[in-house]
């Protein structure tokens, strides 16, 4: 049976790129997020390829509805062999430090801590049974350099890189690997890319032109971690 990733957060970006990768190795595609018309583009382009890709329209914010989409796409291709987290991005903005309240913080746990050790609680039972799988996670930079403009979004990600770090210690003894990618980066191709290159001050406005990466090279260091299982982190970018 062929082996089957599921990419949560499918944009198209990372998660484009990383879906052709798998899929380049003959790994079977799920897509999830919240935009069936998107989620129809992408499954469209990898299967111009020949990627097997079927579609999931799941709102990651929602972690009740999270149990459901899983299931739905067990019953679609027999069992999930790694997951991949990445949203491409919530609506809620950064907040800066001073200005920080709940208000501004739960969304950014919502998506980016919360979901994801739910996802983990369901879809690691098969993998134990297994004794084999794959939790993958892409991390923002914030989450490791904080920066007070991005309070909110950097103690998201800051827990969930300690829950990756402690996930990966504990699961390695039994076959399982869990990494994360930290991105400091604008990745081309992403909407966050389209966004900021729309706006022609954007530049101005945060005091400099970020790096860029390109979502086949990030993809490529997540199938080397995924093949390697030789760390439970790596980083592409400086900011």
């Amino acid at each position: 049976m062929s082996k089957t990733i599921a990419v949560f957060g499918a944009g198209t970006g990372l998660g484009l790129g990383v879906a052709r990768r798998f899929g380049q190795e003959g790994f079977r595609v799920a897509l999830v997020a919240r935009t069936q018309s998107k989620l129809d583009a992408l499954r469209a382009e990898l299967e111009s390829e020949g990627i097997e890709a079927d579609t999931f329209t799941q709102d990651l914010a929602d972690h009740s509805a999270l149990a459901g989409t899983v299931a739905a796409i067990n019953e679609r291709f027999g069992r999930i062999d790694v997951t991949e987290y990445s949203p491409a991005g919530i609506t809620e903005r950064p907040v800066a430090t001073l200005d920080l309240d709940l208000a501004g913080l739960q969304p950014q746990l919502d998506v980016r801590l919360l979901a994801p050790i739910r996802l983990v609680n369901l879809v690691l039972p098969q993998m134990l049974e297994r004794g084999d799988g794959a939790l993958l996670f892409g991390l923002g930079a914030a989450g490791t350099n904080p920066l007070p403009m991005m309070s909110n979004v950097g103690i998201a990600f800051a827990g969930l890189r300690n829950y990756l770090k402690t996930l990966n210690e504990s699961l390695a003894p039994k076959g399982i690997y869990a990494g994360g990618l930290t991105i400091g980066a604008l990745i081309e191709l992403s909407e966050a890319q389209r966004q900021f290159d729309g706006r022609p001050t954007s530049a101005q406005a945060v005091g400099f032109e970020p790096e860029r990466v390109w979502p086949k090279d990030l993809a490529e260091t997540f199938w080397d971690m995924y093949v390697k299982r030789d760390r439970y982190e790596d980083t592409i970018g400086t900011y």
